[in-house]
């Protein structure tokens, strides 16, 4: 049932951040991310839908569970019933008495099925002192598995947070530094309209030339630094958000 609770809530997701991104265009230098993206509620539980280790510790949650019923029931192997069946030539005995005379042992051959039934119950006695240690040791297993699958959601959950947070504050940066080296192709294009008139020098030139370079060297920097936040957000949910191409 879990399972296919996490299905829906995967295909549910999947649709809502489809339909989403299909309805708006996303500009990378212009837009806020906020508003294009799914809630971070969302994307979580995409996440844990789609986390292998979240499947892996529910799985482990079932097998627990079943040796646990299986150690409940072990008691049943105690008791039981058996049954005989052989068909064949049997040699019957049988004694012959008569009065004043010395009893005689008859045999005789003949061909029959013989039947056989019975019930039986056996106590081992290690079995009965270990029993309630066995099912204990068994309940603390599905608890330790129940543990360990809230534990890996809930460090699905953390790591999705600060990823989506990293995005969110590397896309504001993109979009700062994307304004600040527009600004600075613009002086730049003043400045070589006015070394060309003999306005300024030639010292002067290179230093605005080389803030102009470093100013797109930092641009491209924070360019893939938000393309990667942005892969491996992708990446923890299981989900491509389709916005850059």
């Amino acid at each position: 049932m879990k399972y296919i609770l996490n299905i829906i809530i995967f295909l549910l997701c999947l649709y809502l951040l489809n339909s989403k991104v299909e309805a708006q265009n996303f500009d990378i230098l212009k837009d806020d991310l906020e508003t294009i993206l799914p809630p971070l509620e969302t994307i979580i539980d995409s996440a844990i839908a789609n986390s292998p280790y979240v499947k892996f510790r529910d799985l482990q949650i079932d097998i627990n569970k079943r040796k646990l019923q299986s150690d409940k029931n072990t008691w049943a192997r105690d008791f039981g019933i058996q049954t005989d069946v052989r068909y064949g030539t049997f040699d019957n005995f049988s004694t012959n008495t008569a009065e004043g005379q010395i009893p005689s042992l008859i045999s005789t051959r003949r061909i029959q099925t013989n039947y056989g039934f019975g019930a039986y119950i056996k106590v081992p006695f290690f079995n009965f002192i270990n029993r309630k240690n066995q099912i204990n040791l068994a309940k603390a297993e599905v608890e330790q598995a129940e543990n360990f699958s809230q534990f890996q959601r809930d460090e699905l959950r953390l790591s999705v947070i600060k990823q989506y947070n990293e995005l969110i504050v590397k896309h504001r940066l993109l979009k700062i530094k994307s304004k600040y080296a527009e600004t600075s192709k613009i002086n730049m294009q003043m400045v070589e309209q006015e070394f060309t008139n003999g306005i300024i020098s030639v010292s002067e030139y290179s230093r605005i030339s080389e803030i102009v370079t470093r100013t797109e060297i930092d641009f491209e920097n924070s360019r893939m630094e938000f393309l990667t936040a942005y892969m491996i957000l992708e990446e923890i949910t299981g989900i491509r958000f389709n916005l850059i191409r």
